[in-house]
């Protein structure tokens, strides 16, 4: 097994064999370094102070006992929890908590899909996972596993300020599907967000933009956001240029694409529960932000999250490169626009 370059920052560097961990910290930015033969260069450090840290997560699942199952036809491999065996979301969430709260954040952001089916006992173990650690810093938005029975809680969309960006945390769900939406009603609250703010604003939600290609398709089921409200998303950032960013779940992949008018990245972010098993970190600079995604280290994290690299191996998907995508992808600067 090769060592993959999993996470950079501006200081640090975190590589991978297996469930072997290397992890350099104290780094110079910008700068390129060797880890057990691996290339890898930090990032540079944006302008300014360092304002702020926020931790994000998403696509926890609790309550989840199988990884793996497209439909009923899949035929795997699907991972299970055996028998007496604490659930692997449990186990994995843990971790990101655990690990998320070593930098101190100053709001810890949780962007749906908290559990498997919006069942009670579900939240209830979310909350003790996150709520018990983090408190008022904790702000959530439910997924289409949260409201699939037509639930709300953790509904509607809310302004985070924090020092040096503004945070437009969007419910994006449909009750009772899985696909997502944005109305008019609430783009014209996130125009108004972004006009009212003075730093820079990054909008987050649940479900992935749909982004027009040349010779694209429009469709009304498309899996993320429907293509209306995601156009209208990229014209609101067209015109308002204090809003840098939308980051998303849903995929359970990383990737990042540029929206067509504004040019700003749409970006999507793996989950929490299996493989590669991330949570996203944004370090707020006066002169930018850093989005640095770490993978869970815990051996009990890492063992999980190994088992699941060839999730859906047998339907003829390559989940390993689809859900952890690019370093690039994953660690990189967003900038400032004038």
């Amino acid at each position: 097994m090769t060592t993959t370059i999993t996470t950079v920052a501006d200081d640090l560097i975190v590589a991978h064999e297996g469930t072997r961990v290397v992890r350099l910290e104290g780094l110079d930015p910008d700068t390129q370094y060797t880890v057990d033969g691996a290339m890898a260069h930090t990032l540079a450090r944006p302008p300014g102070q360092l304002l702020s840290r926020i931790a994000t997560v998403n696509d926890l699942h609790f309550g989840e006992r199988e990884a793996g199952r497209l439909d009923e036809h899949s035929i795997g491999p699907v991972r299970r929890v055996p028998d007496g065996a604490e659930p692997y979301p449990e186990v994995m969430n843990r971790t990101a908590a655990t690990e998320m709260f070593g930098i101190d954040p100053v709001a810890v952001i949780v962007k749906g899909d908290l559990s498997v089916d919006g069942r009670p006992e579900e939240w209830a173990a979310f909350e003790s996972c996150y709520r018990v650690p983090f408190g008022e810093r904790l702000h959530v938005v439910r997924g289409n596993h949260d409201s699939y029975h037509h639930q709300y809680r953790y509904a509607g969309d809310r302004v985070i300020e924090v020092d040096g960006m503004t945070v437009a945390l969007l419910d994006t769900t449909i009750p009772g599907e899985t696909t997502g939406r944005l109305d008019p009603e609430q783009i014209d609250w996130l125009d108004a967000v972004c006009a009212a703010s003075d730093q820079p604003v990054i909008a987050m939600g649940h479900h992935q933009q749909w982004v027009g290609q040349p010779g694209g398709r429009r469709s009304d089921t498309y899996f993320g956001l429907h293509p209306d409200g995601s156009d209208l998303l990229d014209q609101v950032a067209a015109r308002r240029t204090d809003l840098i960013a939308y980051t998303a779940g849903h995929t359970h992949r990383h990737r990042v694409r540029m929206m067509s008018e504004s040019r700003i990245p749409s970006i999507e972010i793996g989950c929490t529960k299996d493989f590669p098993g991330t949570w996203a970190e944004y370090r707020v600079y006066e002169g930018g932000v850093m989005q640095v995604v770490h993978r869970m280290s815990s051996a009990e994290a890492l063992s999980w999250s190994e088992s699941c690299r060839t999730l859906y191996a047998a339907d003829g998907v390559d989940y390993e490169n689809y859900a952890l995508g690019s370093l690039q992808e994953r660690c990189f600067n967003v900038a400032l626009r004038s």
